[in-house]
């Protein structure tokens, strides 16, 4: 991992075009009202130098400072492309313009993919998260890291995640808020965004690969899939945001019933009494809050729910990280 440095401002840095303003900066302080972002706290920018992002810094440097938020600005260059390092480059020449510190960080996500076992893209997801979240540490314990994702981010996740199967907690699509996490653009359709861009002649980097369909399944989602049900239904990206609301509401109320049900089941030695075992839909929800993060296989967590209903005893169930349960007698020890 290689630091590039953290850039200063530069003294007289120029203000966005007024036209910037009352579009994107409209747009930042709508969002910012809805998740509640509090007045005078430090605020880490995530800026890619795309669209999305140029939009979030452009309008969050233009409601600062009268809300009073101590900007600091990341960048991750995670070295996949010949010209990242021209974007990132970008970014901070973007960031100084404006008057704000910046921080970019280069890092061999490939490297950290192959070492970690991951796919280079959630690698890469990892290491921003991780390096955004040292900035925001730096600037405070209570403050943000905002990033910019947009309804049609939220869409493309909902109907990826459903191409790919699962339960509830899938469809979720990206939560507006999570932990220091806030996304005050997530209301916000992406063309919008790239217009006013335009409109007031602001640059930002596009990066090929986004465009390219045999990249990544999220850009054949984003290039085929999404146009064509927005065929079907001109508002399916307003719909899919409304199911993925839905499903996050009825996920909240399932795993409250299940804290509730492991509650009641938990045996004093820690162990879990499935005598009488709840609804199939209950119990799976019961047993991924007892085994914890990381949560095992769909294959995995069935094998256990067939060993707890089941008349076998002294069977055992390996979770993966390290972890099993024992089934004994109707009582599931997790360890």
């Amino acid at each position: 991992m290689v630091e590039q440095g953290t850039h200063k401002p530069l003294v007289g840095g120029s203000n966005p075009p007024s036209a910037t303003r009352s579009a994107l900066a409209d747009a930042v302080a709508r969002g910012a009202r809805s998740l509640a972002i509090p007045d005078g706290i430090g605020l880490v920018l995530a800026v890619s130098g795309g669209p999305d992002s140029m939009a979030l810094l452009t309008g969050a440097s233009a409601v600062a400072r009268e809300r009073g938020w101590n900007l600091h600005v990341g960048h991750l260059d995670h070295a996949l492309r010949p010209d990242s390092a021209a974007d990132a480059a970008f970014v901070a020449d973007a960031a100084t313009a404006l008057g704000l510190p910046v921080t970019v960080r280069r890092e061999a996500v490939a490297d950290l993919a192959a070492a970690e076992h991951r796919s280079p893209e959630d690698a890469g997801r990892l290491a921003r998260y991780r390096f955004l979240e040292e900035l925001a540490v730096g600037l405070g314990p209570v403050a943000l890291i905002a990033t910019a994702h947009t309804a049609d981010d939220a869409a493309e996740t909902v109907l990826l995640r459903l191409a790919r199967g699962g339960g509830l907690r899938g469809l979720r699509g990206i939560p507006a808020r999570r932990g220091r996490v806030v996304r005050p653009l997530l209301t916000e359709r992406r063309a919008t965004l790239r217009a006013a861009l335009d409109a007031a002649g602001i640059a930002y980097r596009v990066d090929p690969t986004n465009a390219d369909p045999s990249y990544a399944q999220r850009n054949r989602v984003r290039a085929e899939l999404l146009p064509a049900l927005e065929r079907l239904n001109p508002r399916a990206v307003e719909a899919l945001l409304r199911f993925g609301r839905l499903a996050a509401e009825d996920d909240d109320l399932l795993d409250a019933l299940a804290l509730a049900e492991l509650t009641r089941r938990r045996a004093d030695d820690g162990s879990i009494d499935w005598h009488g075992p709840p609804h199939r839909a209950l119990g799976r929800r019961v047993l991924r809050l007892a085994i914890g993060e990381p949560a095992p296989s769909a294959e995995r967590l069935e094998a256990l729910l067939q060993a707890a209903e089941g008349p076998r005893g002294g069977v055992r169930i390996e979770l993966g990280a390290g972890r099993a349960a024992s089934v004994r007698d109707r009582q599931i020890h997790i360890g």
